[in-house]
């Protein structure tokens, strides 16, 4: 069983993409050999949906972070990497660049827009839970 406690972003990322690209790679072997017919655009659908997923896992990870601003960063730049990545994969197997890929470079910002908010979230609700463990709860503190 894989050890999740050190999985850092860009392993996060590296795993994602490999599976993005067997998804990718799968589906277009199936097209091939007439087993199943793929969407021209379906490269792209998993390239966005694997995004949502590291941005939702990267998230949860982030919770066992000592620094997050060091995390953040970290995870900024394999975000950044994994995004050009899959763009680029789903450039190649599908044929069709993210300009002519229908909605899909909209749904890349949006997806983009929901990881830094899934991040932000996160580390919010870690700070709150760190404030509320400090607090003494026998005596709170009154204003005067």
């Amino acid at each position: 069983m894989m050890d999740l406690t050190n999985l850092t972003p860009p392993k996060q990322a590296i795993l994602v993409f490999a599976a993005g690209l067997s998804i990718m790679g799968g589906a277009l072997l199936l097209d091939k050999t007439g087993l199943m017919e793929m969407d021209r655009l379906f490269p792209w659908t998993v390239a966005t949906g694997l995004l949502l997923f590291f941005g939702l896992f990267n998230s949860l990870s982030s919770l066992q972070s000592d620094s997050f601003a060091k995390y953040w960063g970290i995870s900024m730049y394999s975000y950044i990497g994994l995004a050009a990545a899959f763009g680029i994969a789903a450039w190649l197997l599908s044929g069709v660049p993210i300009g002519e890929a229908e909605s899909y470079k909209f749904i890349y910002l949006v997806v983009t827009f929901g990881f830094l908010v899934f991040l932000s979230m996160v580390n919010l609700m870690k700070n709150i839970v760190n404030f509320a463990e400090r607090e003494e709860w026998s005596q709170p503190r009154r204003k005067k």
